[in-house]
């Protein structure tokens, strides 16, 4: 059977799903699209489906393997039991979409939804690409003999999460939508909104969300916004950010911005930075962060465990535990070596680290040059490694994703960011 091109959602509704064995699991009762502030096409998250017990549940597109003009089948039958719950980044096809109000981009003329069409891409998603309209006229709303026309998302205003103006809604509404949205994805979207509006975001979100946005920034969005911000408040964010990224960002300013904004925080947020500050950015010295997990070599397994768990600790960093005599704040006292995360499963929570550690492991010094760094990284296989200076002090660890971050190109955020954020094909 040829491939299908475009379905209409209401073609879809109340459709048979079935597995991959032909069992039965219930009715499609509805699409949910991904909302997006600029005008390209929302992405079809999933279905709802409505099972024999008229219990609701979402089904992701990626499950789904054929739609038919009889049947849906998903690749397993097995599907998440969890009660659907719309999230406020969401919006129900048949449900929110059918019958709003919407206006034509390029007149103004105002439309009614009649329906709105899927069509698949070549990364195996399916898009929200052309949307079933009747003309709206006088004060009884739809015009009963106006013709149906379908027109492209792209020439519709009005829909998602854009006002009836076709401008982003307020920073309120905004801000709702955020709290299911992951950093990098909120700054995708914080990049499309006008500077008044992106302002206005800014100033409402908490230190901590705002910051963990920034550091997914270009430099020069993460300076204009900064700029924007109250110089106490900058500071604060500064406090509240990675201390690398901090340090990244703090280097593209004027000098005196940076001192002032060093002065303004706390001395114990600031010294790490002022250290950070006098590697070059493409060093160990200078891509590390000062705050990797230190123990001595009297903590056990079970302490070891219980400091990678913290949540706030970056996946990359909680690989691997650095064992160092007191003090154990970096700059620490002599190193000793690390301890792979998973060595630390295998071993009894009574077991001290320093029977497990591992010496073998070579150190990056400070002054290693990204490239030295990338084939460390490389050679040993590794999302995180220890920066030690000659008299064996531990002064941070290198992850990753901050070796890839400055191996990609400078304007990776802005041209790759937001294409992945999108999830769309070429």
């Amino acid at each position: 059977m040829a491939p299908v091109n475009r379905v209409f959602a209401a073609q879809l509704a109340g459709l048979p799903v079935f597995g991959p064995d032909g069992e039965s699991i219930g009715k499609v009762r509805d699409l949910v699209a991904g909302l997006r502030l600029d005008q390209q096409p929302p992405r079809v998250l999933g279905l709802v489906v409505e099972l024999g017990t008229r219990h609701r549940v979402f089904v992701p597109m990626l499950r789904v393997t054929s739609i038919e003009p009889n049947a849906v089948t998903l690749a397993t039958g097995t599907v998440n039991m969890r009660r659907f719950h719309r999230r406020p980044n969401e919006v129900l096809v048949l449900g929110q979409l059918t019958d709003a109000h919407a206006y034509l981009r390029e007149t103004g003329t105002r439309l009614n939804v009649v329906d709105a069409a899927m069509e698949p891409t070549r990364t195996r998603d399916w898009l929200l690409t052309k949307v079933a309209v009747r003309e709206r006229t006088g004060r009884i709303g739809l015009a009963r003999r106006s013709s149906l026309r379908i027109l492209p998302w792209t020439d519709i205003a009005g829909l998602g999460l854009t006002d009836v103006s076709g401008q982003p809604q307020g920073a309120g509404q905004l801000l709702m939508l955020f709290d299911t949205m992951r950093p990098v994805d909120i700054a995708a979207t914080v990049r499309d909104l006008p500077v008044k509006r992106r302002h206005e975001v800014a100033e409402s979100m908490d230190d901590e969300r705002l910051a963990d946005v920034l550091e997914e920034l270009p430099e020069d969005d993460q300076k204009e916004l900064l700029a924007h911000l109250p110089e106490e408040r900058a500071a604060d964010i500064l406090e509240a950010m990675n201390p690398d990224d901090a340090a990244d960002l703090l280097a593209e300013l004027a000098p005196a911005d940076r001192r002032r904004l060093l002065e303004l925080m706390e001395p114990e947020e600031s010294e790490p930075l002022r250290r950070l500050l006098t590697y070059s950015s493409d060093t160990a010295g200078g891509l590390m962060t000062p705050e990797p997990v230190v123990l001595t070599p009297d903590a056990t397994v079970a302490e070891a465990l219980a400091h990678i768990r913290n949540t706030d600790l970056p996946a990359a960093l909680a690989t691997m535990v650095f064992v160092c005599r007191p003090p154990t704040a970096t700059p620490t006292g002599r190193y000793v070596g690390c301890v792979h995360f998973q060595r630390l499963l295998r071993e009894p929570p009574a077991e001290l680290v320093a029977g497990v550690v591992d010496t073998d492991l070579p150190a990056l010094r400070p002054s290693a040059p990204l490239s030295e760094v990338a084939r460390y990284f490389a050679a040993y296989n590794l999302a995180c490694g220890p920066v030690v200076d000659a008299e064996d002090h531990l002064l941070g660890a290198v992850t990753v994703d901050d070796v890839l971050d400055h191996l990609l190109p400078e304007d990776w955020r802005e041209t790759g960011l937001h294409d992945l954020a999108a999830n769309e094909a070429p």
